[in-house]
Order: structure tokens, then C-alpha cells, then sequence
């Protein structure tokens, strides 16, 4: 067997287990983004997932290395999920009114049909981590910040394309975020009048 032949068998075999650990670390941090939805992120331990898994606590600390960096990847798994499941679908409308309302749209079937057995993910962290400074907290912060951005940008489009008045865009995403984010925990309390309350009102802001 030829040297070069030998050495693309070890690339092989490091690429193989690469794709390996990359795909463990995926599920890992889905199902303790799972967790956090239900427990919040400090219910998410190396024991706890080591447990539900049946992994080992070695195997998984190999992976992650720390509870925190634990709970920022499920942060991130939560944001993928988010952009899968609302976001980028959104994208194949024109930009402005036609996807913002298919980003609400998206939005309130994670209100009736939710990702996470304890609902939206990001309302339960922001909840839990808004006092408690450190770099899970920035991390909720930051995604938490880019989506009204997005959201901001898109409202801004529609009134140029002379949509929602001259109301201030950011306001708007502001007021959007939060009667979205309260259908959220109206559904998770089993307040259907809520939920459809938080919809009249989100639809009386976009007409």
C-alpha cells in the first residue's frame, strides 16, 4: 500500500469521525434546547442529557466541555430552528408586506404548533436569563436583538412600499414581539381567548 494511500485513509477516517462528532453535538444540543423549553436552561446539565440519551457524561464532556457551553449550544440549536421553521420559509416572499405577513403568519404557528415541548424557546430564556449577567445571557440578548432587527427591517420595506403608516418600524417590532411572545404563554397556559386576542390585535397593526 502506497504512502498516499495510506494517509487519504486516515483523512478519511479523521473526516468520518468529525461528521460523527458534529452530528452527536446536533442532536445533543436539539434535545437540550428541548429541555430548556420546559425546564429552562439551568435544568440543562451534562447528567441530565447523559441520562435522557443514554450517552455517557465522558462523551458528552468531550463534546462540550462545559454546562455553559452546553446551554450556548442550545441557544444556537434554538436559533436554527427558529430561522428553519419561520424565518427562511419567509424569505420566499418579496420583501416588505408579503413577508412580513408570512413571517407572522409562521410566527403564530409556533404559537398553535411549537417546536419545543415547552414552547417558544426564546420566551422562557429571556425570562429566566434577564437578570443574570454572563455569556448565556449575551448570547439570548444578541439572537433575541438580531430577529427585531430582521423584523424592524422588514416593517421599514413595507412602509416604503406604503404599508403601516409612519409609525416608528421599531416600535411596531416592538409592540409585534410582545403580543406574539404573550399568545406564546397564553397557549401554554391554555388561554385560547388570549391567543385570540394577541391575534386581533396583531392584525389590527398590519391592516
Amino acid at each position: 500500500m502506497s504512502e498516499s494511500t495510506t494517509a487519504a485513509g486516515r483523512q478519511q477516517g479523521t473526516d468520518q469521525r468529525l461528521a460523527k462528532g458534529a452530528r452527536s453535538r446536533a442532536s445533543i444540543a436539539r434535545h437540550a434546547a428541548d429541555v430548556a423549553s420546559v425546564e429552562g436552561l439551568t435544568g440543562v446539565t451534562i447528567g441530565r442529557l447523559a441520562a435522557d440519551l443514554s450517552l455517557s457524561k465522558s462523551g458528552i464532556a468531550t463534546l462540550f466541555g462545559s454546562k455553559e457551553s452546553l446551554q450556548l449550544a442550545a441557544v444556537k440549536a434554538a436559533r436554527d430552528v427558529f430561522l428553519d421553521e419561520v424565518i427562511t420559509p419567509s424569505l420566499d416572499e418579496s420583501s416588505g408586506m408579503p413577508r412580513l405577513r408570512a413571517l407572522v403568519e409562521r410566527w403564530f404557528g409556533q404559537v398553535a404548533e411549537p417546536a419545543f415541548p415547552g414552547g417558544c424557546f426564546r420566551v422562557a430564556t429571556l425570562a429566566e436569563f434577564d437578570s443574570r449577567p454572563g455569556p448565556v445571557r449575551d448570547a439570548i440578548s444578541a439572537d433575541h436583538r438580531d430577529f427585531i432587527t430582521f423584523l424592524s427591517n422588514e416593517i421599514r420595506r413595507a412602509q416604503e412600499q406604503g404599508h403601516l403608516g409612519e409609525r416608528n418600524a421599531d416600535v411596531i417590532a416592538f409592540e409585534l414581539d410582545a403580543v406574539i411572545s404573550a399568545a406564546h404563554t397564553a397557549h401554554q397556559m391554555g388561554d385560547e381567548w388570549g391567543v385570540a386576542t394577541a391575534r386581533a390585535i396583531v392584525d389590527n397593526v398590519l391592516s
